[in-house]
């Protein structure tokens, strides 16, 4: 019998990442967790939320988990637990949850704003990342699923920064996170440690600071290649933009870097399950695939 839980998808999800999100889908029906979409979902508010302690800032994230409730009170889901993809998204929606519940006067005057809306206090939705659910499923459910092991194929994990802070919020011990390592041993992959691996990839930078991010993730780039690693595998779309998708405008500034293929942990996850179809590599830039070919880990096109 399948556990089902509320899954909020967030708005990179459904246009640039949507390799993340068919291979977490494939992955996690694969272990036995149903994924129901939430409905009526709105952005999180992303870095709005972030910037500023505002309260208007929290209504998006906070009509998000309003829905979690109303999902939960008809029926379709089991428990009232929502589980996110992007880093991002779990954070912002953790931290919404966190200040309006410790936070009386900010109850207060989100009701007033929202009064359309049912009330929402705080603390009554558990926000967790997929990586959180497949530790609880359990590793060796994992390896069990396992019908083409990744044996032979060296992989750097890549935390980032939202993952793992601020410190009580972060989905492992943010001096030793081990939660990423274990997935691959599990897979039957080898793991690369890279020291950069939970610094910042210069994030939502991009936009307006190309170069600083250009820096940032050349460092992380140039530790995955300099430790051998086959690829980089992440669970942040930003991050997998300024890693993978920005590699060419890197190498533009740093000619010596070579370059490297960076994957969802779901698409390692999805390639190991014999999940072929639902891997979505055409998406990836640099393309994995030939890589993978040679590896015996893919079908010849």
């Amino acid at each position: 019998m399948s556990l089902r839980l509320a899954y909020y998808p967030g708005c990179t999800l459904k246009t640039n990442a949507r390799n993340y999100e068919i291979s977490a889908l494939a992955s996690s029906k694969a272990l036995g967790i149903e994924l129901i979409e939430l409905p009526r979902w709105n952005c999180c508010g992303t870095v709005h939320a972030l910037a500023k302690d505002d309260v208007m800032h929290y209504i998006a994230p906070v009509r998000n988990l309003i829905r979690v409730e109303q999902l939960k009170s008809s029926g379709l889901v089991d428990g009232e637990r929502l589980v996110t993809l992007c880093e991002m998204c779990y954070n912002t929606l953790k931290r919404a949850d966190i200040g309006v519940k410790e936070d009386q006067e900010r109850r207060r005057k989100l009701r007033e704003v929202m009064e359309e809306e049912p009330p929402y206090g705080g603390g009554g939705v558990e926000v967790i990342h997929l990586l959180q659910l497949i530790r609880e499923v359990g590793w060796e459910r994992v390896k069990k699923r396992v019908v083409r092991p990744l044996k032979g194929l060296r992989v750097a994990p890549y935390y980032g920064c939202l993952l793992l802070r601020p410190r009580g919020l972060g989905i492992d011990d943010a001096n030793n996170p081990t939660i990423f390592e274990r997935l691959i041993e599990s897979l039957g992959a080898e793991v690369v440690g890279i020291p950069f691996k939970a610094k910042c990839c210069g994030s939502y930078q991009t936009v307006h600071m190309g170069h600083v991010a250009s820096e940032l993730s050349y460092r992380i780039l140039r530790q995955a290649v300099e430790g051998k690693a086959d690829v980089i595998t992440l669970a942040c779309p930003l991050c997998e933009y300024n890693l993978g998708e920005r590699q060419g405008e890197i190498r533009g500034l740093f000619p010596d870097l070579k370059y490297i293929p960076v994957l969802y942990f779901t698409q390692l996850i999805a390639l190991a399950f014999g999940l072929e179809d639902s891997v979505g590599l055409e998406m990836n830039n640099p393309d994995p695939r030939p890589l993978l070919r040679m590896k015996g880990f893919l079908r010849e096109a």
